[in-house]
């Protein structure tokens, strides 16, 4: 029996729509792929306001929270976190309290995706960034016990549902994009997402391994460095293989392409900018200043450098994001 065959997946709340396509890039392959084809794996399209890759982990951690008997979803981001204005709508969907963490300064009009925490009726904390990095346990651990204290039973779900139970969504999105390269007739790929809190790249980095998929994954960070996600990936798989011993085993290396932070998280340049406006020019394709936006723009400095020149075919993964770029509207145009 095959690793995939034997893994027995925990149970999950429906909420993506997926699968999600596997869309070639045919104008973009011509200007910048160098004789590669470009692909983009589109969950942006896993569903209106949920968009985006965090609704994939999130199928895995409300079911969890269901069956822990919990009424209130917990969790922190930046103030424009895609993560918490998608755990926000979920708890809404799921007739649970939304609880958010967040790190910034609180706006003097609410945008982008903090205004949509706010439509969904989650209850907002913003803490100022020195603080938030400095406290931040003990900042959710306090939340928890005043619901605890009032009656109810509060989930904390780490920065962008990155742990071995999230790791879930990832895995499951490997086998569905097995199907992908079959249709498609990509027989080995190097395959590219953004890296922020590093969940969805070890959920591909495993996911590829379990499913022996003939994709080589790579994380683009957009915040930390190199060696964080290498020890962030590797921490958050063996989380997962401690929650469930009985899943087969499967080698799993994190590969970085590191230099493309900027000037720090949530801080894009005129490079990126500028990239975001030509693809949606050129593809129809939105990207996102924050994740998607630094990732492919990584990726395509790499393949200029001739990092990819191995294969034929490059996938992207697409892990949502247009709210926050609602929120920076100015720098596009």
């Amino acid at each position: 029996m095959s690793p995939a065959a034997s893994l027995s997946y925990p149970r999950r709340v429906d909420l993506a729509r997926t699968p999600t396509p596997l869309q070639y890039l045919p104008r973009a392959s011509a200007a910048w792929g160098k004789g590669l084809r470009l692909w983009v794996k589109r969950d942006d399209l896993t569903g209106n306001l949920l968009s985006g890759n965090k609704v994939r982990k999130l199928e895995f951690i409300l079911a969890h929270a269901l069956e822990t008997g919990c009424d209130t979803l917990v969790t922190c981001g930046g103030l424009q976190s895609n993560h918490c204005r998608a755990t926000a709508f979920v708890a809404a969907q799921a007739g649970l309290k939304a609880h958010l963490v967040l790190r910034g300064e609180r706006p003097a009009r609410a945008e982008g995706n903090y205004f949509l925490d706010l439509l969904a009726g989650a209850e907002v904390d913003i803490h100022l960034p020195k603080r938030y990095t400095r406290e931040l346990p003990a900042l959710l651990e306090q939340v928890r016990a005043d619901y605890a204290a009032r009656g109810h039973k509060a989930l904390v779900i780490p920065t962008g549902g990155s742990d071995g139970l999230g790791l879930w969504g990832y895995i499951a999105a490997a086998e569905e994009l097995a199907g992908d390269l079959q249709a498609a007739g990509i027989e080995r790929a190097h395959l590219v997402c953004a890296s922020g809190s590093g969940g969805t790249q070890a959920g591909l980095t495993l996911g590829a391994a379990l499913h022996h998929l003939p994709l080589t994954v790579w994380g683009v960070n957009v915040c930390d460095d190199e060696q964080y996600f290498v020890d962030k990936v590797a921490a958050d798989v063996a989380d997962w293989r401690q929650r469930y011993p009985s899943q087969p085993e499967a080698e799993v290396t994190a590969r970085v392409l590191d230099g493309y932070v900027g000037s720090g998280y949530g801080q894009a340049g005129p490079e990126i900018f500028t990239l975001i406006r030509d693809l949606a020019r050129m593809e129809g394709l939105v990207l996102d200043p924050v994740y998607t936006g630094k990732a492919f723009y990584g990726l395509l400095r790499e393949l200029e450098q001739g990092r990819f020149a191995d294969c034929r075919d490059i996938v992207f993964v697409h892990t949502g994001g247009i709210f926050g770029l609602l929120a920076q509207t100015d720098s596009c145009l």
